[in-house]
């Protein structure tokens, strides 16, 4: 199938990509879009994923304020070079993510950030519901591990599905903008502050 302009110029669009890339990813995928698009992300992600060692040491502090002014939020998201983190797409994330963090307020970026006494205490707790169920001892250890999964999935930061997309994590999103700015991108640190607590 031939590659047309209008077909590159649609994927660069849609992607950020370049016209190059755009439309190498077309020829291999025999024009179909929405199969080039993913072809660009893959792409792009296992290039940003070669570079996951190098140093972040650019990025920005972003801030959030919800309505009414009783919750808070800044959150440091930091990238290899101050040209991306100049990106409307990168300032986009960053909005994102901090309006994210206000509204779940996560424990931890990630599972191993949650102290092992809080795991263990919730494991504990698991358990000693299961037992009150009446469920059989075999069966208790591993209730109470799915449930710690669960509680991981929904108090860590990169495990929480997005709140403007529950069809994603922001682990998802993460790659997604990794993928598109070929960085290495690493989500910091975060602080939330809620008025009474």
């Amino acid at each position: 199938m031939e590659v047309t302009a209008a077909m590159v110029k649609e994927l660069r669009n849609q992607t950020g990509v370049g016209i190059m890339d755009c439309k190498d990813a077309l020829k291999e995928t025999r024009g179909d879009m929405e199969k080039a698009v993913e072809f660009l992300r893959k792409k792009g992600l296992a290039k940003a994923q070669k570079r996951a060692g190098r140093a972040t040491s650019q990025g920005v502090v972003q801030s959030y304020i919800h309505a009414g002014e009783q919750i808070g939020v800044l959150v440091e998201v930091d990238c290899e070079t101050d040209f991306v983190a100049k990106t409307d797409d990168f300032r986009s994330f960053t909005r994102n993510l901090a309006m994210h963090i206000a509204a779940t307020d996560p424990i931890g970026i990630r599972p191993e950030d949650i102290p092992d006494e809080v795991k263990e205490r919730e494991i504990e707790i698991y358990r000693a519901q299961a037992r009150e169920m009446g469920k059989p001892d075999k069966v208790v250890d591993k209730i109470a591990e799915g449930k710690l999964k669960k509680f991981l999935e929904e108090s860590c930061l990169l495990n929480q599905k997005y709140v403007k997309d529950p069809d994603i994590t922001i682990q998802d999103l993460l790659n997604e903008l990794v993928a598109k700015t070929g960085e290495s991108i690493t989500i910091r640190r975060y602080a939330r502050y809620q008025i009474g607590t």
